[in-house]
């Protein structure tokens, strides 16, 4: 190990942390005593989060504004936190994004974009720092969603990459806990986030039931306290554990069925 390495101090890595659900996770490693880098694009928003969290009494986080779709992106991420001589032990994969409509009609570019968030973004950074994240017996959480459990015509392109995000980090959780690295997948269900304004959806009160619906700060709160405790999944509220467990045992047929009929009151608002 280096003198350079060991003047690094640890830090909390999360992407997609200008709003929802990356926000809020902010908050919580932050409250729980983490020093915490925030990434995204948006700069102003990032400012105004570590302003908050800098009002609490943690400290303020580390805003770096970038893109991480790019194809060096975590390059530059290392680069950019070598010189606040600091490194993960902790990497929160939060960013992606959906969108609401057949694969058909959507546009292909948007779509292939979101693949590129949501699958190659997610895995090229839940990699690029595993070094510090072996020596520091540290962590990954990758958010995920209920969605990956199940079938999503009218949706397709959007389930189909969480479904690769709880498959890769099950996979990477079995792989790493030799190594004493914790490997956690997040999969909430409906979360109200700017989420659903970008995705094209109505109001999501109007699309799911209040029992199924969690804030993005408790959401957060069960994804920090299910990687603490080094479990594999984390699915917040017992009624979406349900319906992962009825994905389970449902005919796919009769799955995909339901799930058309329920995009389609997504699209019309119903």
């Amino acid at each position: 190990m280096t003198e350079a390495t060991q003047e690094k101090r640890p830090i909390t890595l999360i992407t997609g942390a200008s709003a929802g659900i990356g926000a809020a996770l902010a908050h919580e490693f932050a409250a729980n005593g983490h020093e915490v880098v925030v990434v995204a694009r948006r700069e102003q928003a990032l400012n105004a989060l570590a302003d908050e969290i800098a009002a609490t009494g943690a400290k303020r986080p580390i805003v770096l504004r970038m893109d991480v779709t790019r194809v060096d992106a975590a390059r530059d991420l290392r680069e950019a936190l070598d010189k606040h001589s600091v490194e993960p032990d902790i990497v929160v994969n939060n960013a992606g994004f959906g969108l609401l409509g057949t694969a058909d009609q959507l546009d292909r570019t948007q779509q292939l974009a979101m693949v590129d968030l949501n699958v190659r973004a997610l895995t090229d950074l839940s990699l690029a720092f595993l070094d510090s994240l072996k020596r520091r017996r540290g962590g990954i959480l990758n958010v995920a969603s209920i969605a990956a459990f199940l079938p999503g015509p009218g949706i397709a392109v959007y389930y189909a990459t969480k479904a690769y995000v709880l498959s890769f980090s099950e996979a990477l959780h079995h792989e790493l806990k030799e190594c004493g690295v914790r490997v956690t997948v997040l999969c909430p269900g409906p979360v109200p986030t700017e989420f659903q304004a970008r995705a094209g959806m109505s109001d999501i009160g109007n699309l799911f039931p209040p029992i199924l619906t969690r804030t993005a700060g408790r959401v957060a709160r069960e994804g920090y306290l299910g990687l603490k405790q080094g479990r594999r999944v984390v699915i917040p509220g017992s009624a979406n554990k349900v319906v992962t467990w009825l994905a389970r045992i449902v005919p796919h047929k009769i799955l995909l069925e339901m799930a058309a009929l329920h995009q389609k009151g997504r699209q019309s608002g119903g």
